[in-house]
């Protein structure tokens, strides 16, 4: 058996850059017809569509803002009309806005939880009644697959980053609790927990003097890829993982191990 999903249909939100563009490739690579969703970046998501068409694959790009309840409806009813119905959610959209707690205002809270918790609940449950009502499609075991994208600070605390580990945390429940309620539709849930993971948008942070002191945190000693997240999501997606249900996998080159403890037990 193979990580293949040939016939399935895949909804990728956040997927005009890093972790949410690997994954969408990724996908189309094992065969399925994508919506690569994107926000405020139209091209690089025009750009991934063209390239996955050329390749001989399915994919159109979807503008949406996953907060955004109605926005969320629109672009659903798109990718059904256009590809006929709904295998796989990776609910991957997610943004920061830093600051220490005592300068952090509302606004900055409250968007935050919007977009990471909000967004997810919001494009789960539009999934799940798409999966509902269309019943059993054949391309699969499972009757649909949601993959949520959180973070090792769904576990690990984040000091002047309140917001979003809070927004991860909650991501946490979030997926424990779906997945509880509809295993029993035929329906898998899980998540993926990337720790660091290099992309253009977190370059700074990644390379050079940073991205060494980084490696202090990561007893792999290497700081991830989009691809090592993409990886996981495909096998996820898969029948391969047909008996996976309610997980998080945490992809972190060992992060969640607490390294800076190491020695001092």
């Amino acid at each position: 058996m193979q990580c293949r999903l040939d016939g399935q249909i895949a909804l990728v939100t956040g997927a005009s850059s890093g972790i949410g563009l690997g994954v969408a490739q990724a996908l189309a690579e094992a065969g399925a017809s994508v919506a690569v969703n994107y926000n405020s970046q139209r091209e690089p998501a025009d750009r991934l569509v063209d390239e996955i068409v050329a390749r001989g694959g399915r994919a159109i790009a979807v503008g949406a803002d996953v907060s955004d309840e109605d926005a969320v409806a629109a672009m659903f009813a798109t990718v059904v009309e256009t590809f006929g119905g709904l295998d796989i959610l990776v609910a991957n959209s997610g943004l920061q806005q830093d600051s220490a707690v005592a300068e952090m205002t509302l606004a900055q809270w409250r968007k935050v939880i919007d977009v990471n918790l909000t967004g997810q609940f919001l494009c789960a449950r539009a999934a799940i009644r798409q999966f509902d009502t269309q019943g059993p499609r054949q391309a699969s075991k499972a009757r649909g697959k949601i993959i949520h994208m959180s973070s090792v600070h769904d576990i690990i605390p984040w000091a002047g980053h309140v917001n979003y580990a809070a927004s991860k945390g909650g991501i946490l429940m979030l997926m424990k609790s779906l997945a509880q309620e509809v295993a029993d539709r035929g329906i898998r849930i899980n998540a993926i927990s990337p720790g660091a993971i290099r992309t253009a948008i977190n370059k700074a942070e990644t390379e050079g003097e940073k991205g060494e002191k980084l490696l202090d945190l990561i007893p792999y000693k290497r700081i991830g890829a989009a691809e090592d997240i993409a990886r996981v999501a495909t096998f996820l997606a898969s029948d391969m993982a047909d008996y996976i249900v309610g997980t998080t996998i945490y992809v972190d080159g060992g992060m969640t191990l607490y390294p800076e403890f190491n020695g001092n037990g």
